[in-house]
């Protein structure tokens, strides 16, 4: 017997009515859970893990304001949309219904088109979070493999990640565009999946020619990510072909100076040194965050955009926020 794929709805009213219209207007597309009150609302929602709730308001014991407010302050099920179904119409109860964390509200009595309208809109944008969600992890997964093959921590691509995406929006860049970052940095590194083990692995100084390969996975990286220039492989191919370009000039593989960097690379450039020197590493200990920002003001206007220190030293709380959330046991 093959499995049933259907999004799961969990349906909440304790009138059996309400639930019989709903059933019948739903059943077909979706697996249907069903609960009377506000206890078993709760018991389901973290036992069967539905992809949206259908809540009612108006209930004995437990309201549907409350179970919604339990729903948003649980791990589990936090990010579960929640639509109302209610008599309720007034402007102040739509409004306590999304400080509750409602996503939307539908009016009683219902209507079957409005109903399966809104339902569909909403799981497409639960399946839109969970792709941008897999999309991240899987990046973070390339850019870790880069890491463990350079002898470093696979954690360090998340952390420089978040510094990125702090920095770029203390910048003055978009929420949107800082996302965008956040997921296009762990692949900076990924040009040294081409190198070989024997130069990224040598315990002692590389010799000349040595470095000539070594300054070689830039190039690799970008050809790894191909030839968009838009969109997220567009900013992350940007970021593995310069973020070893310095303020001053002396950087590779291009040569580049001063803002004709691309400003995402500036960005990853000092969020992937901070991390690697407040992190232990085989060949030494974890810097001090205070030399580790008093090396970033000793480069900044030669390897790192002056300005662009100056901002990230502003949030450098928020930075080791990130740090403790993100331990390398993590």
């Amino acid at each position: 017997m093959n499995a049933d794929h259907r999004p799961k709805l969990l349906l909440v009213d304790d009138e059996p009515a309400n639930l019989q219209v709903l059933r019948h207007v739903l059943q077909d597309d979706y697996r249907l859970l069903f609960a009377r009150d506000g206890q078993k609302a709760l018991e389901l929602a973290r036992s069967e893990a539905p992809q949206l709730i259908l809540l009612d308001i108006m209930m004995p014991g437990l309201s549907g304001l409350d179970v919604c407010r339990v729903l948003k302050s649980q791990p589990a099920t936090r990010r579960t949309p929640v639509i109302f179904v209610t008599a309720l119409a007034d402007t102040s109860d739509e409004t306590e219904g999304f400080e509750a964390g409602a996503v939307d509200y539908i009016a009683k009595p219902v209507s079957p088109p409005v109903v399966r309208a809104r339902v569909r809109t909403h799981l497409s944008l639960v399946r839109a979070d969970e792709l941008r969600e897999t999309r991240l992890q899987i990046v973070q997964r390339l850019g870790r493999a880069a890491e463990y093959k350079d002898n470093e921590t696979g954690w360090h691509v998340v952390r420089m990640s978040h510094y990125a995406q702090l920095l770029a929006l203390a910048a003055g860049w978009t929420d949107q565009d800082a996302d965008d970052l956040l997921h296009a940095a762990p692949m900076h590194d990924v040009g040294k999946l081409g190198i070989p083990d024997a130069i990224l692995q040598k315990p002692g100084p590389l010799t000349e020619a040595e470095w000539m390969v070594m300054r070689r996975h830039p190039a690799i990286g970008a050809e790894i990510l191909g030839d968009q220039t838009t969109g997220l492989l567009g900013m992350a191919r940007r970021i593995a072909l310069a973020h070893h370009e310095k303020w001053d000039g002396s950087g590779y593989p291009e040569g580049l100076a001063g803002e004709s960097i691309p400003q995402d690379a500036r960005i990853v450039a000092i969020a992937d040194v901070f991390d690697a020197l407040t992190s232990i590493r085989p060949y030494k200990p974890a810097w001090p965050v205070e030399q580790a920002v008093a090396h970033l003001r000793a480069q900044a206007g030669r390897h790192f955009d002056p300005a662009l220190v100056e901002l990230f030293i502003g949030v450098l709380p928020q930075v080791l926020e990130v740090r403790d959330r993100f331990l390398e046991e993590g």
